[in-house]
């Protein structure tokens, strides 16, 4: 059977390719290293917890953290769940206000809505046209009554960063816990929890050339120390917050993931930096053309583009077995509504709809990027 020529693939803030490395250091663990983490009293189980053990290390390394603050999940938007759940379920005798943005992942907003009808109070701050926050209104917003803020670090929609040193000192003063999804930001910026002042933070494999299904969340254990519930019940495992028989080859691979995107960090930048610098400067040829969201505090890999006048799906239509790209996020696919990130950006409709993601991973190179701008620039111009 002939293999059909895949599309380029411009849509890494959805999932990346796995790494070579990565993949050749978890298959073992699927047939010959088989052995359960928790079955410590023979040698299979024995050599599993200690390629757990050192994923930690490896996965607390690259955002400073200790090992012991590591808790090993399913991905991303479970760690999400356990962090804003168990923060509720634990502090909320001390006060039910929590404060988040309106252009969160829907993983953190529809807790949010869940911990609603729970009784909790919930503010969603503002962004500005470039998908920042107010510091003032953060400011004014923090009640006596506020036990958490939940702020991501970089927009999978965008790559818009926010502020967190800053945001922490204001969330700190008020003695409250900060809470940070850096699900995109992990492993492609420099992270240091400690220097953020981040209390709880997730990250997740697949978005940094690792597999699906495996992610962790870090919690801080001192200064202040971080309490959340039990989440999973049935044997105790991962601090007895998340019971279940450990994932090892995803987490071998989340650990080698990690070791990787820190080791390769810069190289990465400068490589995918000059990918998207090209695509945006080639295209601002484009009448009408613009980039949505900050340019001066973004993810090097990502760019937003409003193409003027044209609707986004039929943009895709077009281009789609040429290259791919989204037109929103991956948690929305199949929605028919407009990008809630965009839309608390201050664009209308029109223009949301007219909106690609294109975001590059260290696998896509300037020829493929050189035949993109062609084939974009020859469909504005048979337009015109």
């Amino acid at each position: 059977m002939t293999e059909l020529k895949q599309p380029y693939y411009f849509d890494n803030n959805a999932t990346t390719k796995v790494d070579e490395r990565v993949l050749n250091a978890m298959l073992p663990f699927f047939n010959h290293y088989y052995g359960n983490a928790s079955s410590t009293t023979h040698v299979q189980g024995i050599t599993a917890r200690h390629a757990v053990e050192k994923a930690r290390i490896k996965t607390a390394e690259l955002i400073n953290a200790e090992e012991n603050e590591i808790i090993f999940t399913s991905g991303a938007t479970e760690a999400i769940n356990i962090a804003l759940k168990g923060i509720w379920e634990n502090y909320s005798i001390y006060g039910k206000h929590i404060i988040t943005v309106k252009t969160e992942h829907k993983a953190v907003l529809d807790t949010c809505l869940y911990l609603e009808k729970r009784g909790a109070e919930i503010t969603y701050l503002n962004v500005d046209a470039e998908g920042l926050i107010n510091l003032d209104e953060l400011k004014n917003e923090m009640r006596d009554t506020t036990i958490l803020v939940a702020i991501m670090h970089a927009n999978n929609e965008t790559g818009v960063i926010q502020p967190l040193e800053e945001i922490s000192e204001i969330v700190h003063q008020h003695k409250c816990i900060l809470f940070s999804d850096a699900t995109q930001s992990a492993g492609k910026l420099m992270i240091d929890v400690n220097e953020l002042g981040v209390d709880l933070m997730c990250l997740s494999g697949h978005k940094l050339y690792g597999p699906k299904g495996v992610g962790a969340l870090y919690v801080r254990r001192k200064n202040p120390r971080v309490q959340l519930v039990e989440f999973l019940h049935g044997g105790g495992h991962e601090k007895q917050i998340r019971s279940g028989t450990l994932n090892v080859p995803g987490i071998v691979a989340l650990g080698k993931a990690c070791e990787l995107a820190q080791y390769e960090l810069w190289d990465n930048n400068t490589h995918v930096s000059k990918l998207r610098a090209y695509l945006e400067h080639q295209l601002l040829e484009i009448e009408g053309l613009r980039i949505n969201g900050s340019t001066k505090y973004r993810l090097y890999n990502t760019s937003n583009i409003c193409f003027p006048k044209k609707s986004g799906a039929e943009l895709i239509g077009k281009w789609g077995s040429l290259f791919s790209v989204s037109s929103g996020a991956a948690c929305a696919s199949g929605s028919k509504e407009v990008s809630h990130v965009l839309k608390a950006m201050q664009l209308n409709d029109e223009d949301a709809n007219s909106s690609l993601r294109f975001s590059f991973s260290k696998y896509n190179t300037l020829e493929e990027v050189k035949d993109t701008v062609s084939l974009i620039l020859n469909t504005f111009l048979s337009i015109n």
